[in-house]
């Protein structure tokens, strides 16, 4: 039997991790390089000329023009951390080279650092990869899907009424012969405004979206998207439509990554920073080797974010 070509493909191992961004002095001069690459230039004034020096092991610049200090990670998601970046990137790694995600609670004992610290760190990075992918657009062959994150609550309202059910939409860009090729996950109602709206933002022309007929998808008729439904029975028999075999099976590795990593979380308030680590890692899927130095420089280049506002519930999308 032929081996998967994703699932079998080389990784970056945990000694290759050590040796190349096992030391702060080794993370800094990544950091510097990326951030710098033709030397310091102040954020405040513009002008390179500067000063270095330490406090508490971190490493700053003075500028001596305006006088303003910052350190390496002044500016970026990192900014409020107290923990070393080797900890940082040893979080992304695992963050980005685990199969089914990783919860707070293992990067807690993997990192040494108690749960509130790693949920902080896990949440921060989860938002780096949902603002990564934010603009990602789909063309061509597109099959699209409802779903829904959480279940049912004993005793409470069953079916899609439940009020632990969060809807969100899955779409899959495929080659003509649907092999998925990259995904967008948006939590959002099944309404036909917010299909528009989804349209508009993530799909791109010319594209022809593959839909199991469901009402709130007529809704990009007008906006250049071609709408091809099959309208299919429900249950086990739509599960297997070949017309939707790649949202289907996206969406089934979803739910079991999900399950089989988180006992819960908060769905509704949360729920698009899962679904973009998920989107995040499936569109990167074929470059587990490099992924770890895209998602830092990425991190690196993403504005802080305050214990506050990651705590906060996200914006309806």
């Amino acid at each position: 039997m032929a081996q998967n070509r994703v699932q079998y493909q080389k990784g970056l191992s945990m000694p290759e991790v050590f040796d190349r961004f096992g030391s702060v002095q080794q993370c800094e001069e990544r950091v510097r390089a990326w951030r710098w690459p033709s030397g310091f230039v102040c954020p405040r004034c513009e002008q390179t000329g500067h000063s270095e020096f330490r406090r508490h092991d971190r490493l700053y610049f003075q500028c001596s023009s305006c006088r303003y200090q910052c350190s390496l990670v002044s500016g970026t998601i990192f900014e409020s951390s107290k923990l070393p970046l080797p900890r940082w990137f040893l979080a992304m790694h695992l963050m980005t080279q685990a199969k089914n995600n990783v919860s707070a609670l293992e990067l807690k004992r993997h990192l040494g650092v108690s749960y509130p610290t790693a949920w902080l760190l896990k949440h921060k990075i989860m938002q780096v990869m949902v603002l990564r992918e934010a603009q990602r657009q789909l063309t061509g062959r597109v099959e699209i899907d409802d779903a829904y994150l959480g279940g049912e609550v004993r005793g409470g309202k069953a079916g899609r009424g439940s009020p632990n059910k969060v809807p969100f939409v899955a779409a899959v860009q495929t080659t003509e012969d649907a092999k998925p090729v990259v995904m967008c996950l948006s939590q959002r109602p099944f309404t036909k405004e917010s299909i528009q709206a989804f349209a508009e933002k993530s799909l791109a022309a010319p594209a022809t979206l593959v839909s199991d007929g469901l009402g709130c998808f007529t809704a990009v008729h007008g906006t250049g998207i071609l709408h091809e439904h099959h309208i299919t029975s429900g249950g086990a028999s739509s599960a297997k439509h070949p017309s939707f075999q790649a949202v289907n099976t996206a969406l089934g590795n979803i739910k079991t990554s999900l399950s089989g990593t988180y006992h819960a979380f908060a769905f509704k308030k949360y729920g698009q920073r899962y679904l973009g680590q998920v989107q995040y890692l499936f569109n990167c899927r074929y470059r587990l080797r490099s992924i770890l130095i895209r998602l830092a420089r990425d991190a690196f280049q993403t504005a802080p974010r305050p214990i506050k506002t990651t705590r906060s519930a996200e914006a309806a999308c």
